[in-house]
């Protein structure tokens, strides 16, 4: 019956996409996010509907002809740089040419559509369809993994779904803090009351499914994510405050298991996973200079890179030299062993040109009256989000989730909405320098 009802909906969706193909970015931000049929237990875990979606996307594109913008901006252009170094990586790579292709082709996917969405959406209306999307995604395992928690008094551990990029608990928990923000963002801009109980019921409960992963990680993320939401929130002091009661409760509400795992974050050397983490950061250093420009290309996780690079050392109890092939549990070193200095670089260099542009864009819409009320409250939400991807990411292989590309986007869109108001906008006496929004 699962299967039937979500096949059912996902193909209902399809006359939509065609007719509106910016809704098709949406639909597949959904399927990507939630995997809605990995909740299925029939034919339906198997069907490609992501693929489906996305061609009924480009038919859409051919046959109805929407106005598609490609907004200049500095963000654009080194995402653009950052994916054109992969296609160059991958022509090095170590691995097998079939694992790199299929990677290769699998990234592309992603930035594909979140280009799409760049070029489709537009307006306040559609973007703010694509932030709901992203955020009732993740906050359905944020909610249902709260329960989880509950239930089981802090003891069992909160795991992804099943299938996709955020399986583990490390990946969901992280994820779960990445969109924290964003759902501070739409507690704040709804009318509706029922509304504001649900995202506000979601948001504490979520906090506490974070915790409920037990991943040190996402613990480090969520208290770094507090601290600079509440600075960048409308009320800092009151938010610090809420955010600091709600997590001290949280803590207190785990178990002795939990507490005693955290505990670990302050001696690492004790900890195998630790240890096995700093052998493979080390790998990949290895790796990176002794081929600087190129790296090891996709899926360092494999035999000819540790067995070139690895150091031949005992830790925690195994010999990783003996055959251990571990992934890089860093955004980081990820970046580095896979693309090599200049990957690294403008995977950096990305997160930096997007917190600088949400900066600039959020001081723009300040001074334009129909964007002030909203528009620069998702900016630093944003920003707010690239951080906790930052901190949270620096453990886990996280450099092809879709999400922290979605943020770029959600600046890029807002950048573009900025330009077309200041073009609509008569400028505001003494604004007209200070008001324009760079065009870069």
């Amino acid at each position: 019956m699962r299967d039937i009802l979500i096949t059912m909906i996902i193909l209902g969706l399809l006359p939509m996409v065609i007719k509106r193909p910016w809704t098709g970015t949406v639909v597949w931000v959904w399927l990507a996010m939630m995997i809605p049929y990995r909740l299925a237990y029939g034919f339906a875990r198997g069907l490609p509907f992501a693929m489906i979606v996305a061609i009924c996307t480009v038919i859409g594109i051919i046959a109805m002809r929407p106005k598609m913008a490609w907004p200049k901006s500095s963000v654009k252009t080194v995402y653009l740089m950052f994916i054109g170094w992969m296609f160059v990586t991958s022509i090095f790579a170590l691995n097998s040419s079939a694992l790199v292709t299929e990677q290769l082709v699998t990234v592309l996917k992603i930035h594909f559509m979140v280009m799409l969405a760049i070029a489709l959406i537009h307006e306040r209306k559609q973007l703010e369809a694509l932030v709901w999307t992203l955020v009732g995604s993740l906050a359905f395992y944020g909610v249902k993994g709260g329960i989880f928690t509950i239930t089981s008094g802090g003891s069992g551990r909160v795991w992804g779904p099943s299938g996709g990029i955020i399986e583990g608990n490390n990946e969901i928990g992280v994820a779960l803090v990445i969109i924290l923000p964003l759902l501070y963002y739409l507690y704040q801009i709804t009318e509706r009351r029922w509304l504001r109980r649900g995202l506000l019921f979601s948001g504490l409960i979520s906090i506490l499914c974070v915790l409920g992963t037990q991943s040190r990680g996402a613990l480090l993320a969520i208290v770094t994510m507090a601290c600079m939401l509440g600075l960048k929130s409308r009320r800092p002091f009151l938010t610090l405050l809420g955010i600091a009661v709600v997590l001290s409760i949280a803590i207190v509400f785990m178990p002795d298991s939990w507490s005693s795992r955290m505990n670990t974050i302050q001696d690492f050397k004790a900890d195998g996973s630790a240890m096995s983490r700093l052998y493979t950061w080390t790998t990949l250093w290895n790796c990176a200079v002794d081929r600087p420009f190129v790296g090891a290309g996709f899926r360092t996780d494999n035999p000819i890179v540790f067995r070139l690079y690895g150091p031949a050392v005992e830790v925690g109890g195994y010999d990783f030299a003996g055959g251990q092939v571990l992934v890089a549990h860093s955004i980081y070193f990820q970046a580095l062993g896979e693309h090599g200095f200049p990957g690294l670089i403008l995977f950096l260099l990305l997160g930096i040109v997007t917190w600088v542009r949400a900066s600039a864009v959020s001081n723009a819409a300040s001074k334009i009256p129909e964007l002030q009320s909203w528009l620069p409250l998702l900016m630093r939400m944003s920003q707010t989000s690239l951080l906790g991807f930052a901190v949270g990411g620096a453990f886990l292989t996280l450099v092809h989730f879709d999400l922290p590309y979605y943020l770029c986007a959600i600046v890029m869109i807002a950048d573009h909405i900025v330009k077309k108001a200041q073009t609509q906008t008569p400028p505001q006496p003494g604004t007209t320098a200070a008001g324009a929004l760079p065009a870069h």
